[in-house]
């Protein structure tokens, strides 16, 4: 990734652990293995703990765990970190767009000497779907309470949302909202209406767009 001039960006999915028992130590020695890691390879490594956590599709999540718990979890995580000299992770507080499966984002806070940049992840699934809809009210919520950048870290727009019309409006609204930029989905999944075919592969309109979206962003 170095040598291709990319930025690290890592998902830490804690399937198997509660955030109680990391929040008091319980996987510290596998933290701070990874933390001296982090450190030795010096370049910006951007992590995502137990992301998307006021959704309730994960077991850390909205409806599963404690916003407490998960809280002191993230907190002992970055302190961790940071205790360990790795000083070099943008820590990278991600979120879920338009969901109907979500709870209140704010209870997941974990305050802004934790967060270095916000993440929300985002899909257009059907011809309604704006940049409004799906990642601008989210915007809009967590501006009451930080203005820590706002990266898209995962973002997708679907064949039934068409891709090649919406994408111009993603990136008009990534511009006036002044967001970081943006992580596409390019995963194909096929499973109904929420796990489309992400990819821009095999769509020349949709990747044409995208080339103007992301030239626009210069």
């Amino acid at each position: 990734a170095a040598r291709a001039g990319a930025v690290v960006l890592v998902h830490m999915e804690p399937w198997h652990e509660s955030m109680a028992a990391i929040a008091t130590g319980h996987w510290d020695r596998y933290l701070r293995r990874f933390a001296a890691q982090v450190r030795r390879y010096g370049s910006q490594v951007i992590l995502s703990f137990a992301p998307e956590a006021d959704g309730r599709w994960y077991p850390w999540g909205w409806q599963h765990t404690n916003p407490t718990e998960w809280v002191a979890a993230w907190r002992h995580v970055v302190s961790l970190f940071r205790a360990e000299g790795a000083i070099n992770v943008t820590w990278l507080w991600d979120m879920s767009g338009k969901n109907g499966a979500t709870g209140p984002v704010r209870d997941w806070w974990p305050g802004p000497q934790y967060v270095n940049w916000i993440g929300i992840d985002g899909y257009y699934v059907s011809r309604a779907d704006t940049f409004r809809s799906v990642i601008g009210l989210s915007v809009g919520k967590i501006r009451r309470f930080t203005r820590k950048p706002i990266l898209l870290s995962e973002v997708g727009i679907g064949p039934r949302a068409g891709q090649a019309e919406k994408i111009p409006g993603l990136f008009t609204g990534i511009r006036r909202n002044h967001l970081l930029g943006l992580i596409w989905f390019d995963v194909t999944q096929n499973r109904g209406l929420y796990h489309q075919d992400w990819r821009l592969d095999d769509h020349p309109a949709a990747v044409a767009a995208f080339r103007v979206g992301v030239r626009s962003l210069r």
